[in-house]
């Protein structure tokens, strides 16, 4: 059922934002030298890695300057486009691809990268059994304003109740976030390694 309903999410969401994805990928374009689809190499379901598409948001090889993987607010490397696209979460419109590939679910824990999950301890390679999603109960309860160790815990309460309820819940919390920008960024507590 869960997997009916991602593959209709994701192609309806496909075609109808095809517009703005073709938009968005001009500008970047326009913007910056470089393509304007990004690849980075995630762990999803069962600890299978997988390539997550997203729209680049940086100038192109921000991932080898600065801060390297890690973006704060107001971080130089963020393009103007990319500055919109990240407070929309347009740049996460490609992720579709990923589920159509069924490698990701429209709902679930946000993939992460494998350094990450190198670091993992045996409790919390449990947000591993579900598919990574575009949003998830971690998302819509603080975001990357939360400490690293927090968000995996709201991932495994996820995993343990997971439910279309929940999913539906989840989906309208995430609705309100996009038009606010809430959580965005990492902020003083949040981020990866505390």
């Amino acid at each position: 059922m869960k997997r009916a309903i991602d593959v209709l999410l994701a192609g309806a969401g496909l075609v109808l934002g095809a517009p703005v994805l073709l938009a968005a990928m001009a500008a970047i374009r326009l913007e910056t030298p470089g393509h304007p689809i990004y690849r980075q190499r995630r762990v999803g379901r069962d600890g299978r890695p997988f390539d997550l598409y997203k729209l680049r948001t940086m100038v192109h090889g921000a991932e080898h300057v600065g801060a390297g993987l890690a973006v704060a607010e107001g971080d130089a490397r963020i393009t103007r486009a990319g500055a919109f696209l990240r407070r929309t979460s347009l740049d996460e419109l490609p992720n579709l691809v990923n589920v159509l590939r069924g490698e990701m679910s429209i709902v679930g824990p946000r993939p992460t990268i494998p350094v990450q999950v190198e670091h993992y301890t045996e409790r919390q390679r449990g947000r591993l059994r579900v598919r990574p999603g575009i949003t998830g109960w971690a998302q819509v309860n603080g975001r990357a304003s939360l400490p690293w160790s927090e968000r995996i815990e709201l991932d495994l309460w996820y995993v343990e109740h997971q439910s279309l309820r929940l999913d539906l819940a989840i989906l309208a919390r995430t609705a309100r976030m996009v038009l606010t920008g809430q959580g965005l960024y990492k902020g003083e507590t949040g981020g990866w390694g505390r």
